[in-house]
């Protein structure tokens, strides 16, 4: 049986792998954003203990292996009762906060500080200002870096077959170790992240330009 046969007859369940990856990666990300948009906000307070916070938080994340983090937050989680899926999708939302937060922050730092004393001489607040004025500006400006990290997080969904959740990676080393064939299913879920990493380059691409002509 040749490559595109296997991975033809293999589609169904390689496709039921990808939606689950899919969905891990979307949520997880969502999340993520939320989370490093609330220590971005800490690490430019100019409060020393909000901005320790932030550091010992960015810290963690980048000194420990995401599959240790995601191993904490499985069998943390799971003994309170929340599922598999939702212990995985917060441990890598946990682990991709940090690198969003310092996105952001790179990002709201890099608008001249002219914009936020403009805002306030026109009557608005700090936080109107940053919410009208330099937080759309620093979207723009961290949507590459954003992208690049929603597909860094699409590849580290892989991690989750370490707990047995039936995603790309899982499907592949399963059908490896049933069909005594790991290359070709190694291969075939190498197409699949490429055909979804093309995919949302895609998409990302285009949102860059639609905010290019808005701007």
């Amino acid at each position: 049986m040749d490559f595109w046969t296997k991975f033809i007859d293999s589609a169904p369940i390689f496709l039921k792998g990808m939606l689950l990856t899919f969905e891990l990666t979307i949520i997880s990300i969502l999340i993520a954003i939320f989370i490093g948009l609330f220590f971005a906000f800490l690490k430019i307070s100019n409060i020393k203990v909000f901005e320790w916070i932030a550091d010992i938080y960015i810290f963690l994340v980048r000194g420990t292996p995401l599959v240790v983090q995601i191993f904490i937050f499985y069998f943390g989680l799971t003994s309170l009762h929340i599922s598999d899926f939702m212990a995985v999708v917060l441990g890598l939302a946990f682990h991709n906060g940090a690198y969003i937060a310092e996105i952001f922050r790179g990002a709201i730092q890099s608008i001249d500080k002219g914009q936020m004393e403009a805002g306030r001489s026109l009557g608005m607040t700090v936080g109107l200002t940053m919410r009208r004025i330099i937080l759309p500006q620093a979207s723009r400006r961290a949507l590459p870096s954003l992208g690049n990290q929603f597909i860094i997080a699409l590849k580290d969904s892989s991690l989750a077959s370490f707990i047995g959740m039936y995603e790309l990676f899982n499907v592949a080393t399963t059908q490896g170790s049933l069909k005594y064939d790991y290359m070709s299913y190694l291969l075939i879920v190498a197409v699949y992240y490429l055909i979804l990493v093309l995919f949302f380059s895609i998409i990302v691409g285009l949102i860059e330009k639609r905010m290019a002509r808005t701007n």
